[in-house]
């Protein structure tokens, strides 16, 4: 896969995944443009505060998850990657968000592994569940731990072979896959690796080394 091919397909799931807020934009202001009724207007207040605010959150995510968030500095405030994700996730009542990463800092490299790795590992929750996110480091260097569990979980083959092996041959990769395939490349290019937990319909594990320099 070359540059192009992936910003393709982050642009795709960067689209899919702003489609509902979005949508959800439109409706309501085409609501209040027809509503007469107080009561129905507050609604729909309500309901594009609440649309305008998931956008903002999942732009925020994506910002730092895949594009250039950050600035141009080397190393990030983690709690940029704290706030992102609690933004998609801590506030979604179906999943319950837990934080444990204790260095202050993190590479830009590390801090997008980390937030795709978690945004995998959130995704997989389709009924909720609880979601922990927790790094550390350690003489080998900064050691990620992502931990879902929940009343079902699924992680399908293909995203499993993409995290710890990259491009299946085929070179066939949909966009919701796109994650995957940057954090592989991202523990690669550091050269770490990414480790998963058996096949489990209640808990996923996803691990990943990020060796010191």
């Amino acid at each position: 896969m070359n540059a192009v091919d992936l910003a393709s397909l982050l642009c795709s799931r960067l689209c899919h995944d702003l489609m509902s807020p979005v949508g959800a934009l439109n409706n309501g202001i085409e609501l209040m443009a027809d509503e007469q009724d107080p009561e129905m207007r507050d609604r729909c207040v309500e309901l594009l505060a609440d649309s305008a605010k998931a956008t903002a959150n999942k732009l925020k995510f994506f910002r730092l998850a895949f594009g250039a968030g950050g600035g141009f500095a080397d190393a990030i405030d983690a709690n940029e990657a704290k706030v992102a994700l609690q933004g998609i996730f801590g506030a979604e009542r179906r999943i319950e968000f837990g934080w444990m990463v204790t260095p202050e800092k993190l590479s830009k490299g590390a801090m997008k592994l980390l937030l795709n790795l978690a945004l995998i590992a959130g995704d997989a929750l389709v009924r909720g569940g609880r979601l922990d996110v927790g790094a550390e480091t350690t003489q080998e260097g900064l050691e990620i731990a992502i931990r879902g569990e929940g009343p079902r979980v699924m992680l399908d083959a293909g995203l499993r072979e993409m995290l710890t092996k990259g491009v299946p041959a085929e070179g066939q990769i949909e966009p919701r896959a796109a994650g995957a395939w940057l954090a592989q490349a991202l523990a690669k290019e550091a050269g770490g690796a990414i480790r998963l937990s058996e096949p489990s319909p209640e808990v996923l594990i996803i691990g990943a080394i990020v060796p010191r320099n």
